[in-house]
């Protein structure tokens, strides 16, 4: 990784560290890292806390620059970053507060299935998950959509799909923003960005992206389980993917067409990979109309896996997905730029809300959580490694008051894909997970190698970091039987 940061870090209490914006010129708020003893070392090790200095840099930026625990370098702003600036202020949207993946997100299916229903047939299901749910750099599916399909699917994201034949009515009340951006231009999506979606919808990718086979094997918090549909023992499934080529050439776009004109505006930055223009501006509104549709880009995508997952478990236990009890509990963004009302200053505004690897977390009587959750809060899924476990939570008030109604994300790396290729030489990922009773499938042994488990940040530490800290409340602990990795 990056060398280490050198600047100041300032406790503020047991789960918050400050950057004071005395630290550079320009930073117009205080940056603030959520992480406890354990993790804040890891996190000086990093240059990511430069990162959320830079941020603290925007024009509009309110409150303060945010990381959450899973912080770590990336571009522009560290993933694990969350920044929310005022529009009415000459706030800014900036490509890389979102990402490149836009969308990029996780949603969990819960089953009426037993670990003893599913431990007999767990080789059979990865292997059949793998045939049937594309993986890899620039895979196509199946699936494939002209452009006047695409163009609608872009518009009106998750809900196309699901009156395609993709899924249930049902998936849509418990997908972030029902899975559609009302405000998508399909317009400002360029022919290349386009062309490189026709085939890519219903697809996993490469990278850290996943399908996971998933026991939960500890309940945390009993009422918000139960409200979400878990129960010790049972098996779940987790999807994380996001809007493949079509999302990452939306935001290769924007970068180039965004490079000139902070100085169009008279804005000065600490660094060029924080691009950006007012949200207000009509190259701002240009980029949130991209960003939008890829974004439903993404949830038609996910949502199209879910219902090739589907068919893959009613294949194999020879009944329908409904009498599988297949429901989707909750599908999150974590790659996103999105307009919400806070109140700030005594006042509500409408804000625009960066997060980077950083996910919603919104509490009981939201009017966002879906009805069915609004008496416990909103789900907020948090994958860990292949190897170890991921993590159901749940929103709390204090999310509200303190980080722009958000959690973190997931484990974040602590070792670089360079790095983590070089320590796995000479062994074997599949063989190591297989020997803990982990079944592993991916296009090859390098995806693998970068994906070891010890390239990632325990994620129950994360996640007991946010809990502390009172942003979200631990609710379930999911363990790996069986992962496709893209």
């Amino acid at each position: 990784m990056s060398e280490a940061f050198s600047g100041p870090l300032e406790r503020l209490d047991h789960s918050r560290w400050r950057i004071p914006r005395s630290y550079k010129p320009g930073m117009r708020v205080d940056g603030i890292i959520y992480a406890d003893d354990q993790l804040i070392e890891q996190i000086r090790s990093d240059k990511a806390p430069e990162q959320v200095a830079n941020v603290a840099c925007l024009p509009g930026i309110v409150g303060a620059s945010l990381a959450m625990p899973d912080i770590h370098w990336g571009y522009g702003f560290c993933i694990g970053g969350v920044a929310a600036t005022d529009p009415d202020a000459g706030g800014v949207i900036s490509p890389g507060g979102v990402g490149y993946d836009i969308n990029c997100g996780v949603r969990l299916i819960r089953t009426d299935l037993s670990r003893a229903d599913v431990q007999p047939r767990i080789t059979a299901i990865v292997d059949q998950l793998f045939q049937t749910i594309p993986c890899g750099v620039g895979r196509g599916g199946r699936v494939k959509f002209g452009q006047a399909d695409l163009r609608r699917l872009l518009a009106e994201g998750s809900r196309f799909v699901v009156h395609k034949g993709f899924g249930w009515e049902s998936d849509l009340e418990v997908t972030e923003a029902g899975g559609c951006l009302e405000h998508a231009n399909p317009d400002f999506v360029s022919p290349r960005a386009l062309e490189r979606g026709t085939d890519q919808c219903g697809t996993l990718g490469s990278g850290n992206h996943f399908v996971e086979v998933q026991v939960v094997d500890e309940i945390a918090d009993p009422q918000a389980a139960a409200a979400f549909g878990l129960q010790l023992g049972q098996i779940t499934l987790m999807i994380h993917s996001g809007s493949r080529g079509l999302g990452y050439q939306v935001c290769d776009d924007a970068l180039k067409d965004l490079r000139n004109v902070p100085a169009r505006y008279g804005i000065e930055l600490p660094d060029r990979q924080l691009a950006c223009a007012p949200v207000k501006s009509p190259e701002g509104q240009h980029y949130l109309g991209g960003m939008q549709a890829a974004a439903n880009f993404a949830w038609a995508n996910r949502q199209i896996m879910t219902h090739l997952a589907r068919e893959v478990f009613s294949g194999i236990f020879r009944r329908p997905p409904e009498l599988l009890g297949m429901r989707l509990v909750y599908d999150v963004a974590h790659n996103i730029a999105k307009l919400e009302p806070y109140e700030v200053g005594g006042r509500r505004r409408t804000l625009c809300v960066h997060r980077k690897g950083a996910t919603r977390a919104f509490p009981a009587g939201h009017p966002e959580v879906p009805a069915a959750y609004r008496h416990v809060g909103q789900p907020v899924l948090v994958p860990g490694d292949m190897g170890r476990c991921s993590w159901v939570l749940v929103g709390q008030p204090a999310a509200m008051e303190h980080t722009f109604g958000t959690c973190c994300h997931g484990a974040g790396r602590v070792m670089s894909r360079t790095a983590a290729i070089a320590a796995a030489k000479g062994r074997s990922i599949e063989k190591e997970l297989l020997s803990q009773g982990i079944v592993v499938r991916a296009p090859n042994a390098k995806g693998l190698a970068e994906e070891q488990p010890a390239a990632y940040k325990d994620v129950s530490l994360v996640a007991e970091a946010v809990h502390a800290s009172g942003i979200s409340r631990k609710v379930a602990r999911l363990r790996p039987l069986g992962v496709i990795k893209g």
